[in-house]
C-alpha cells in the first residue's frame, strides 16, 4: 500500500504564522495518513511576507529543518541574519528565536519539517 498527493488537487491553506505580515501558503504532505513523528509541509510566501519570529519551547519543544526550493530570503536566527537561496537548508533547535522573510522578487517556496526531538545522544 503507498499514498500519493497530487499538487492539483491537495488543499493549499492560506494564513498568517507566528504574527508575520502577509499570508503564507501551506500545502500538508501526509499529515492524516504518516505515522512519522514529525509534520512536513511546502511553504509559499510572496515577497514581503513573513513568519513571525517565535520560539518553540516546553511544553511543545520542537525543532524545524527549512529547506528552501525557490526565491530569495532572510532567515533570522537569534538574531542573526541569514541569507538564503534554493538549494540552502536551516535546522533550527528548540528554544532558538527564528522567522524567515521572502526578500525576491518571486515567491520564496520551501519545505519545512518539524517534530520533536528525542532525549539525549543515540
Amino acid at each position: 500500500m503507498y499514498w500519493k498527493q497530487i499538487e492539483a488537487t491537495d488543499p493549499i491553506v492560506s494564513n498568517q504564522i507566528h504574527e508575520g505580515s502577509g499570508l503564507i501558503r501551506r500545502r500538508n504532505l501526509f499529515g492524516e495518513s504518516s505515522r512519522l513523528p514529525i509534520s512536513v509541509e511546502i511553504w509559499e510566501l510572496d515577497p514581503g511576507v513573513t513568519e513571525g519570529d517565535h520560539i518553540h519551547q516546553e511544553p511543545r519543544p520542537l525543532e524545524e529543518v527549512y529547506y528552501f526550493l525557490e526565491g530569495e530570503g532572510i532567515m533570522t536566527v537569534e538574531g542573526d541574519e541569514v541569507p538564503v537561496k534554493a538549494g540552502d537548508a536551516i535546522m533550527v533547535p528548540p528554544d532558538a528565536n527564528h522567522g524567515i522573510e521572502s526578500t525576491g522578487s518571486n515567491p520564496l517556496r520551501l519545505i519545512i519539517i518539524w517534530g520533536a526531538p528525542e532525549e539525549g545522544p543515540n
